[in-house]
């Protein structure tokens, strides 16, 4: 799924804001998730990719809301992820989209910030090393 808004901070002062922005991810997720699929337990792998302007968030403060948000949708608990890739890349940079999900392809090709996000299933960690 693609959301196409500027992440939230976990810091963010406003409580509000961060929970419209879940609301948000959540509704974004739901038009790709497929509602005849059960929420995915297990020992899940979540990738996201955040398209940042130059005054971008910290990649570290938008993992957790963004993970809040696909509770009970996409997963059943947030304790199901056991890994986490985060991404941040500059839409004033060139990004070579070959090889891209269709996806993150339209993201990046839009002016605005935005976060792709994947969930797939954990490899074994030997994978990763």
């Amino acid at each position: 799924m693609v959301a196409i808004q500027r992440p939230v901070s976990l810091q963010v002062k406003k409580r509000a804001n961060l929970q419209r922005f879940k609301a948000f991810v959540n509704a974004e997720a739901a038009k790709t998730w497929p509602a005849d699929i059960a929420p995915l337990s297990g020992n899940l792998r979540v990738t996201l990719i955040y398209l940042a302007t130059e005054d971008a968030a910290d990649v570290d403060n938008i993992i957790k809301p963004i993970l809040d948000a696909l509770v009970g949708l996409v997963y059943s608990d947030d304790d199901c992820v056991c890994d986490i890739d985060c991404h941040r890349r500059y839409l004033s940079e060139p990004i070579d989209v070959t090889d891209f999900p269709p996806l993150l392809q339209a993201a990046v090709t839009k002016p605005e910030e935005s976060v792709y996000v994947r969930v797939s299933h954990a490899s074994e960690l030997k994978d990763y090393l």
